[in-house]
């Protein structure tokens, strides 16, 4: 039927920024890049690029460093929380690597100054740059210590005027408990801000889904192991959960 080709059929989110987290890019390892992995999403990005969303990226650094656990150990905590600012910059120069070498054109925007290796953020070229179809990853965070990478997304999806958030995880929605040790977990079809913040559910940081809700942005969570999992996002089917205003019932 017309309109049923993900290629061709009308976008939901045409505007979008999707949330990475660094674990993500271990694929089946225990610490940095696996490299088929971050072939694998860079795939799914241009495809969805292909179809016409225009698309922003915040990737973690927790295959690297984490400020959080360094901090625990005993490091200062904003020494820690630099630390992890700067693998965010090396995951996001691998990732523009792996697009560009897809035919994907990528700039890299870092809310730390390092002029010799991508450019500094600046809100309006980030909005044209996508607006001329490339893809803008955001590195650094916001370039301030205690903030998490979570948040740092909500604020550019924000800024970039997105339609949604899209958050690529290891499961396809949010449950009612951790799927992976609890096989009674429900999941949620839709689900409302404040419920996450209430049931204290951590798909994103607290300060994360109140910057979404204040600005009625909603947060779609997914899983992007599944092929073709971020076209079918962007046209609004396939499995996940939509964090909005609207309350949902877990099945």
């Amino acid at each position: 039927m017309p309109g049923d080709d993900p290629e061709t059929s009308t976008l939901k989110y045409k505007r979008v920024l999707l949330k990475l987290s660094g674990e993500a890019l271990m694929g089946p390892g225990q610490f940095g890049i696996d490299i088929p992995t971050i072939e694998h999403f860079a795939r799914a990005i241009a495809d969805a690029r292909t179809a016409g969303a225009e698309i922003c990226l915040v990737i973690g650094g927790g295959n690297i460093f984490r400020g959080m656990a360094g901090a625990a150990k005993g490091m200062e905590r904003a020494q820690a929380d630099s630390m992890g600012m700067l693998a965010t910059v090396m995951n996001a120069l691998a990732m523009q690597s792996v697009l560009e070498s897809q035919g994907v054109p990528t700039r890299v925007q870092s809310a730390i100054a390092m002029d010799q290796i991508c450019e500094p953020y600046i809100r309006r070229r980030a909005q044209r740059h996508m607006e001329k179809g490339r893809v803008v990853i955001f590195a650094a965070g916001i370039g301030n210590p205690f903030f998490t990478t979570d948040t740092g997304a909500a604020l550019r999806a924000i800024e970039m005027n997105c339609d949604a958030l899209l958050k690529g995880t290891q499961v396809d929605g949010v449950y009612t408990a951790d799927p992976r040790l609890d096989s009674t977990a429900a999941r949620y079809e839709q689900v409302a801000y404040q419920e996450i913040l209430a049931k204290d559910l951590r798909v994103m940081d607290p300060s994360a889904v109140s910057l979404m809700r204040d600005n009625n942005i909603p947060i779609v969570v997914f899983s992007l192991k599944e092929e073709g999992s971020l076209l079918n996002v962007l046209h609004g089917r396939g499995k996940s959960t939509t964090i909005s205003n609207e309350g949902g019932v877990a099945k």
